[in-house]
């Protein structure tokens, strides 16, 4: 079974699972996360109260304002260049889309719309919110012959990692395995010392590493494209700007952490984005790294606070309202210092605000 077919299978990914780990062994991690997120997204809205979880474009407009206030302002510091696109990985409800394109418009950029997105569900609701954008089911099928404007909100959490653990006979895969009538994490046979960082060869017993394939050749082609035809990129999603080790894999479901291996493809499997990789990539690529910062810091430049005063002045009725989504985005005690922005853009491109 592939991603591509979970969304139309009526039978539920645990029976799916155990026949496949009875057939051939232990799943790596890599596969269940795939394919359970691949089912968890098929068909459904996640998002919102009645959802699984809410993100950042969904608890105030002046997230998606401020986005598109930053990708105006670096296309017209490098000089406004005609046609150029605006791409979003994974654009939720359209919700972002919506609030930034409007922000942009009101400087005269206009640009091409394109989505990257697999869940029919969602692409029903984006076509509601921006009914002039094109869907994509990769960047591979985005124009190649203008500048971009790419903005990726929790896109990249939600792709599978793979788990390399140190056990007494060196590193290992992390695997899924069935026992005691649940799915359990075990260590596999496999020797993988040669995936592992040299710092980390003779780490203590325990130690875990976590790395993502497709995070990787997401940022790997974004980079390129961003070095050849021009643009920028805002990467935004909870991560660590410095290499670290340990699992992150989290479940989320009624907004509330479950165990991530009970009910696969029943709630959103997510793993912490390790941006310092991502970083590398980029300027290996040839594109320019702007810098990693907090979503608060981010915000705060980029002047969160004076929007939120005008909205509440426009409509007193919901200050208090506006200053809670406020807090929510920039407060180090909620989203504010998890979650991480980081900056791209092609070599010739400026530097962007908040960087």
């Amino acid at each position: 079974m592939t991603a591509d077919d979970t969304g139309a299978s009526a039978e539920p990914l645990t029976a799916i699972f155990r026949r496949l780990i009875g057939t051939y062994g232990p799943l790596s991690l890599l596969h269940y996360m795939g394919e359970s997120n691949a089912r968890y997204y098929a068909d459904k809205d996640p998002l919102g109260t009645a959802g699984d979880f809410i993100t950042a474009p969904e608890i105030s407009q002046m997230f998606g304002e401020l986005v598109g206030l930053w990708l105006a302002d670096v296309w017209m510091r490098a000089g406004s260049p005609v046609p150029v696109h605006y791409v979003e990985l994974g654009p939720g409800r359209g919700t972002l889309a919506r609030d930034a394109l409007r922000t942009m418009k009101r400087v005269g950029l206009d640009p091409q719309v394109h989505f990257v997105e697999s869940s029919r569900a969602l692409k029903a609701l984006q076509a509601q919110a921006v009914p002039q954008a094109q869907w994509h089911d990769d960047l591979g099928t985005v124009p190649t012959d203008v500048p971009l404007l790419v903005v990726g909100n929790e896109f990249l959490d939600a792709l599978p990692v793979r788990q390399l653990v140190r056990t007494a006979k060196g590193w290992r895969e992390r695997m899924v395995d069935w026992a005691e009538d649940r799915f359990r994490p075990v260590a596999g046979e496999k020797p993988m010392d040669a995936a592992v960082p040299g710092v980390l060869a003779d780490a203590e017993e325990g130690t875990l590493l976590e790395t993502c394939p497709g995070a990787a050749a997401v940022m790997q082609e974004l980079s390129g494209r961003l070095a050849s035809q021009g643009g920028a990129a805002l990467l935004i999603d909870y991560g660590y700007a410095e290499p670290q080790t340990g699992s992150t894999l989290q479940a989320l479901r009624a907004h509330a952490k479950v165990d991530p291996f009970t009910a696969p493809g029943e709630a959103d499997l997510t793993c912490l984005v390790d941006f310092a990789v991502l970083a590398e990539i980029a300027v290996k690529e040839g594109a320019t790294w702007q810098g990693t910062v907090t979503q608060g810091a981010f915000l705060r430049a980029l002047g969160i606070d004076l929007r939120a005063a005008k909205l509440a002045a426009a409509a007193p009725h919901h200050a208090d309202t506006i200053q809670r989504a406020k807090d929510r985005l920039i407060s180090d005690e909620q989203m504010g210092s998890l979650f991480k922005v980081m900056g791209v853009s092609g070599p010739q491109w400026p530097q962007g605000a908040g960087f």
